[in-house]
């Protein structure tokens, strides 16, 4: 209904996206070997890279997603991230409730994005730290508390920036390459990853002294999956692989005869040569001296 005031006819505006609720504002730095494992929920995410390259499942699709990139979940639609251990990838992610008709133009959106979204996305990152003391890297954030005193109008600038970045992708659908790196057989390829993951782990950590928690940090898959998820793959759990993976290199380490039993106990993390040698023996069958003296008789 039009109202008249002073005989000017008012009119007013429609709403062809609005933004009725913000969920979350996350900026991550990840480190390479980042896995989130996957959720769905009833609203709206998008993720930008703006760092490095990931690997992204939605339903039954899987994407290579590279800087300047980004990809929209639609309600209840599963996702999960997982970086691809060689880069530590950066990411925006934002997720928000709107429900009008035109977000179905986002459907299945995977796209490379110009300057003008990469400012509004800015503009969101900084307008949420003005507004909210919430911790925007925490991947754990469930609710945004906001500030006592923030800058004039900080949320009304978030919903803004947002829904402007949602009209300019709409109204200029032809300027947004659509991203088509994709593979099949989602589910199984994302725990092959996974597992390689941790896998990638373990092998860099071989000199440490390494805890299926510290793996569970690096990750951040809880222990229950990660133990699961290894198990059913590789058939051992973690830490007997990172056990085996030790002693493979004892192993080396011994028939390059360039240090001593209590140096490779060193070197590969061991307080102790005794614990060392006790492993060993548990895992080969033999002492370290009778391994040593096994290759020496087999060199000769």
């Amino acid at each position: 209904m039009n109202y008249k005031v002073d005989g000017y006819e008012l009119t007013t505006l429609s709403d062809e996206i609005n933004v009725q609720h913000l969920i979350s504002v996350h900026y991550f730095e990840y480190s390479k070997n980042y896995i989130f494992e996957g959720e769905k929920h009833d609203f709206w995410e998008f993720l930008y890279v703006d760092k490095g390259e990931i690997n992204v499942m939605a339903d039954d699709r899987k994407y290579i997603l590279k800087r300047g990139e980004m990809i929209f979940h639609k309600p209840n639609e599963w996702h999960n991230v997982i970086a691809n251990g060689k880069v530590a990838p950066n990411l925006v992610v934002i997720a928000f409730d709107c429900q009008n008709e035109a977000m179905e133009y986002f459907y299945n959106k995977v796209v490379s994005v110009d300057t003008r979204i990469k400012s509004y996305l800015a503009n969101i990152i900084s307008a949420a730290k003005d507004a909210f003391k919430s911790d925007l890297s925490d991947p754990q954030l469930k609710s945004l508390k906001r500030r006592k005193k923030s800058k004039f109008a900080s949320e009304q600038l978030i919903r803004m920036n947002l829904e402007l970045l949602l009209i300019e992708m709409i109204r200029g659908e032809e300027e947004y390459s659509t991203v088509t790196r994709t593979s099949p057989n989602i589910r199984e390829y994302a725990q092959e990853e996974k597992v390689g993951v941790i896998i990638n782990i373990l092998k860099e950590n071989i000199h440490e002294s390494l805890s299926l928690n510290d793996v569970c940090r690096q990750t951040l898959l809880s222990k229950s999956s990660l133990q699961k998820i290894f198990k059913e793959s590789m058939q051992v759990s973690v830490m007997e692989y990172f056990k085996q993976l030790k002693i493979e290199e004892a192993k080396t380490l011994i028939r390059e005869g360039n240090h001593n039993f209590t140096e490779i106990s060193n070197i590969l993390g061991y307080n102790s040569i005794h614990y060392f040698s006790r492993i060993f023996k548990n895992v080969t069958g033999m002492t370290l001296s009778e391994y040593a003296n096994s290759v020496k008789l087999h060199i000769k």
